[in-house]
């Protein structure tokens, strides 16, 4: 393990295209299900507009535009076709468990999932036991990304100063809250629902550095620590 003796105590994992690359089956399921209800949206779209927020905003803004609520049975059956999607095929974000084992500081994940999302996705790619309990859910704070209330929650939960932890996003909403909550962000593009453009995308968003191969992120947290 590599000892990093940086500027952070802390450093904070979004979850999804982060730690498991699970945003294509995600934008696939919600585009599929918006549609059967009535809100026809294609997957890139749904990557577009609501990457790195939370399903509850994702829905206001739906509703508001139709002018009327969607049915009932669409969150139920959002969340069912999406966590047996998840269980089935999302993988990890390659190189991941050994470069978590190479980052020698505390780590928590703040997702703007729900915590069955994030229970599934991580429980398949072998990391729940490894972050449990330090997992903040978008569903514990009013405002999720890309508000900063999430990544404060975590700090204070975490008992670390904000200036002393160091995010880890792939979307502009997270990169923003991560900023916005005074912490530094790094912008990760190599999950599989990244964009030629992604890199620029989260710098212009905030982001320190942007990085697409997980192996480069010890050296990275080295190298901004020692700044």
């Amino acid at each position: 393990m590599q000892t990093l003796n940086a500027n952070f105590d802390l450093i904070i994992f979004d979850c999804d295209g982060v730690l498991v690359d699970s945003e294509v089956i995600s934008c696939r399921v919600h585009a599929e299900v918006l549609t059967r209800h009535g809100y026809p949206i294609t997957a890139e779209q749904v990557r577009q507009r609501f990457l790195g927020r939370t399903s509850l905003d994702a829905t206001t803004e739906v509703e508001r535009e139709l002018g009327r609520p969607l049915a009932e049975t669409y969150e139920h059956e959002r969340q069912t076709t999406l966590f047996a999607a998840l269980a089935e095929a999302v993988e990890p974000i390659p190189h991941l468990h050994e470069t978590l084992d190479a980052i020698d500081l505390r780590k928590c994940v703040a997702s703007s999932a729900v915590h069955e999302k994030i229970f599934t996705s991580l429980s398949r790619v072998k990391l729940y036991e490894r972050f449990a309990p330090h997992i903040f859910s978008g569903s514990q704070v009013r405002n999720g990304k890309p508000a900063p209330d999430l990544f404060l929650l975590a700090a204070g939960q975490m008992k670390v100063p904000p200036a002393r932890c160091l995010v880890i996003e792939d979307s502009v909403a997270g990169v923003t809250g991560g900023g916005a909550a005074g912490m530094i962000v790094l912008g990760f593009h190599g999950g599989s629902h990244c964009r030629p453009d992604t890199a620029d995308t989260l710098r212009a968003a905030g982001a320190a550095v942007t990085f697409d191969d997980m192996r480069q992120l010890p050296d990275l947290i080295a190298r901004i620590g020692a700044d």
